[in-house]
């Protein structure tokens, strides 16, 4: 079988199948995780820095003045350094007296008064990646305390966990080392405090043992590549990788591309827009990684686009891939393809990304991309807001930008 046709029988297969992922009982809870979840995190912003309820409350209103909460983003997740570096006597984490003068609980609370949840950090180690102490042994103890405080999010990383290298080093160089146990550990722990409070829970492996085959049994979404540093050939790598393993997000688990870099500072506007439009498409969490003091009003655009939201919202869960029509050039590993479809509720999501061809003018025929048919669609590019119908679609796509389109029947 030919490359180009063995991308067809894939994504078809992918299309076609995952329809029924919306029906699969999940093995932690049938409650949490059904759409990928949306938010804010601290560490883009400044790092140890933005550990504190200044930044968490600050953000807080900052979702409800810009309108971001009523467009679905509703997590405000503190990052690594929120608690002292030693745990009390009874062996309990203790969040820093200095960054939260009122303790956790009491923001908590006013979170949950807006309308708003709140989430944390750990990590599977004994330290965290910034030396903070990890869960490693206190899993148990760590999600009763988690749920007495009434927390709603675990980020759960990998530093300082069993490695062949003694002492531990901050990040294990031997990538073989299998890490589900210890995961398997905190998913236990959370699902034991379920009676009293319910927990979404991150999976921060970077990607490794290949967590996406595994993740779903373990987790509401998992890292599939190691992060995002900000810069446009992470925007690549992670993207390649994500459209290749489409097929395993769905309903209550989904990949996670890690935070966004939106309005940061870093890429350019059309980078952005890519950035931003894949994550969706892919149905990654869509967790902002930016001062929303400082946002430029062009990157707050891209992270209220409604339309693309609601694709990355939809109710199947269904992720784009990617697709081979006719005559096009074959996928190159470690480069974004630039043909993407993905099966909606009411239509088909398709996208054109100009990320390594330079740049030009795209087409397809409706009847070449999965889960349509010959015929004639309507169909709206998400980002410019243009409008047409017809059996075909074609775009114009300035290099490292993206178009993408919602088709419906008419």
């Amino acid at each position: 079988m030919s490359v180009s046709t063995l991308l067809k029988v894939v994504a078809i297969g992918h299309l076609m199948g995952l329809v029924l992922s919306s029906t699969i009982e999940r093995r932690l809870n049938g409650t949490l995780g059904r759409t990928p979840h949306m938010g804010w995190s601290s560490w883009n912003v400044a790092q140890c820095d933005a550990a504190s309820e200044r930044y968490a409350m600050d953000t807080a209103h900052k979702f409800i003045d810009l309108g971001l909460k009523d467009l679905g983003y509703t997590y405000v997740n503190i990052d690594d350094c929120w608690s002292t570096k030693q745990r009390d006597g009874s062996g309990n984490l203790v969040a820093d007296p200095n960054k939260w003068p009122r303790g956790i609980p009491a923001v908590v609370n006013d979170l949950h008064n807006m309308g708003l949840k709140f989430g944390l950090y750990g990590c599977a180690g004994e330290k965290t990646c910034a030396s903070f102490p990890g869960s490693w042994g206190h899993e148990v103890q760590d999600a009763q305390l988690l749920a007495s405080w009434g927390v709603d999010f675990w980020k759960h990383d990998n530093c300082f966990t069993p490695c062949p290298v003694n002492p531990p080093p901050q990040t294990c160089p031997d990538t073989g080392v299998d890490t589900r146990p210890w995961y398997g550990k905190m998913r236990d722990a959370i699902q034991s405090v379920a009676g009293t409070k319910e927990i979404l829970f991150n999976l921060c492996n970077w990607g490794r043992n290949e967590v996406w085959t595994w993740g779903a049994e373990y987790g509401h979404s998992w890292r599939m590549e190691v992060d995002n540093w900000g810069d446009w050939a992470s925007v690549v790598r992670i993207g390649a990788t994500a459209s290749r393993i489409a097929e395993f997000s769905g309903p209550g688990g989904f990949n996670d591309l890690d935070m966004l870099f939106v309005g940061n500072g870093v890429l350019t506007e059309p980078q952005e827009r890519v950035h931003f439009g894949l994550w969706a498409i892919a149905k990654s969490p869509l967790v902002i990684g930016a001062d929303l003091n400082k946002i430029p009003a062009s990157s707050l655009k891209i992270l209220r686009n409604k339309d693309l939201i609601d694709i990355n919202q939809d109710e199947l869960g269904i992720a784009a891939s990617i697709f081979q029509p006719p005559n096009a050039p074959a996928p190159v590993r470690g480069q974004i393809y630039p043909y993407w479809a993905g099966q909606l509720s009411d239509g088909v999501v398709l996208a054109f990304v100009a990320a390594s061809s330079g740049g030009g003018k795209f087409s397809v025929n409706f009847a070449d991309v999965p889960g349509l048919k010959k015929g004639v669609y309507r169909w709206k590019e998400v980002y410019s807001g243009q409008e047409g119908t017809g059996e075909a679609v074609s775009f114009n796509v300035a290099k490292d930008d993206i178009a993408i389109f919602k088709a419906t029947s008419t």
